[in-house]
């Protein structure tokens, strides 16, 4: 009787402890949100244990993604633009595979380095380079096909040139070439043909923003940040269905948009955010302001909805708070100093906030207060300011910092 009460009780822990890829930018759902569980409550002095670290991976601002065992990630070495592989164990390079070339008007005199996440879908990875090189890549490291979305769709693009990490959606790959010809585009992933263009009236710019998918108002559509405007268009079609312009920064528009409940947020870090409802208007659909607050502007680092509550950094690169907000209605719930501006995800009940200056902290998925469980700076830092977000996938919590790559053990019970 005791031996099948002990049974029972391992069978409980082992079901509460599930681990999960991270496949995409801002991870399974592009929510950055994780779906494991059976991670560390609380955090030791000094921090996690440190599983691995690389010191030379090239320079960039892309996020690893993590699959059956295999950390990718894309980087820029001696001026041409990669997508590596990685054993998720040990860190060592498996292969590295050349996908574009710095664009000339990129990294030459700052934040040098590829921006894009690759996305990972079954045996393929799609990844965008600075320069517009679209590429289809194996996980064997073997290019199946490419294509230029900035030569092919005379797309026009930021001044830190292609940033977004494109979108997988059943069979079709969705991307943001800008301009006026093909603002959006759909393609099909098995080969690259076009499968739809959408012309934005007006045209607009690809900013540095990625493509989130939405159903609300009867439709399924996709919504992209872009320099001039937040604009949603038809999954199936492309057609133009509205856009929003009270949040375009002067800097740029860097924000993935945070999608819930029929509804969308968005913000510029030099004008606040907003929160609208999307809803059927005809044979379109109409956004409408659900509410406005400048001092909410997460930008770089992102923003995470958990539990109807939105948790992101905003303020001065130096006086930054960490915010939670009631999603629905803007309600501030709290602000507390942690580690001034960072990039955010969260897995099994914590935020798992990364300074830009080094500084990392675990902090509790509560809205009635803040609750801080870990803190400690990175043993490895680069000397330029770290803006890559941070992920969690079977155990491991990765950080990119430029060229230097840091993963800590995360598990409970390691």
């Amino acid at each position: 009787m005791l031996r099948l009460l002990s049974l029972s009780a391992l069978s409980v822990f082992a079901s509460a402890a599930v681990a999960a890829d991270w496949p995409q930018w801002r991870g399974p759902d592009r929510t950055g949100v994780s779906k494991e569980t059976g991670l560390l409550k609380t955090w030791p002095e000094e921090g996690p244990k440190l599983r691995w670290k690389i010191a030379d991976l090239g320079t960039g601002y892309s996020s690893p993604v993590v699959v059956k065992g295999v950390v990718y990630i894309q980087t820029t070495r001696k001026g041409e633009e990669l997508v590596v592989a990685l054993d998720e164990k040990t860190g060592k390079e498996t292969w590295a595979t050349k996908i574009g070339t710095v664009a000339p008007n990129f990294g030459v005199t700052q934040y040098d380095g590829t921006r894009a996440t690759p996305t990972v879908d079954g045996d393929f990875l799609y990844c965008l380079a600075s320069d517009g090189e679209l590429n289809c890549v194996g996980t064997d490291g073997k290019v199946k096909w490419h294509k230029n979305i900035k030569t092919e769709f005379d797309g026009e693009v930021g001044y830190w040139a292609y940033t977004e990490s494109v979108l997988i959606d059943g069979d079709k790959l969705i991307c943001t070439p800008g301009g006026s010809k093909a603002t959006l585009a759909a393609l099909k992933k098995a080969d690259g043909s076009v499968v739809w263009k959408s012309e934005v009236p007006g045209g607009d710019i690809a900013d540095y923003a990625s493509i989130m998918a939405v159903e609300a108002g009867g439709k399924k559509q996709y919504v992209q940040y872009m320099r001039k405007a937040l604009v949603g268009v038809d999954a199936e079609t492309g057609k133009f269905l509205w856009k929003y312009t009270k949040t375009q920064d002067p800097g740029a528009s860097i924000l993935t948009p945070v999608v819930g409940d029929g509804k969308v947020f968005v913000a510029g870090s030099r004008t606040g955010g907003a929160l609208l409802k999307l809803d059927a208007d005809g044979d379109g659909v109409k956004a409408t302001e659900v509410y406005f607050e400048k001092a909410y502007g997460p930008s770089s680092g992102g923003a995470v909805l958990a539990d109807g509550h939105l948790y992101f950094t905003a303020g001065g690169q130096r006086d930054a708070k960490l915010f939670c907000v009631e999603f629905a209605t803007g309600k501030e719930k709290w602000k507390a100093e942690c580690v001034g501006s960072g990039s955010v995800c969260a897995a099994d009940g914590r935020l798992y906030v990364r300074g830009w200056t080094g500084d990392i902290a675990l902090v509790e998925l509560n809205p009635a207060k803040y609750v801080e469980t870990g803190k400690f700076k990175q043993p490895l830092k680069s000397k330029t300011t770290g803006w890559p977000h941070p992920i969690v996938a079977n155990g491991g919590f990765y950080v990119r910092d430029m060229n230097v790559m840091l993963c800590f053990d995360v598990a409970a019970g390691k």
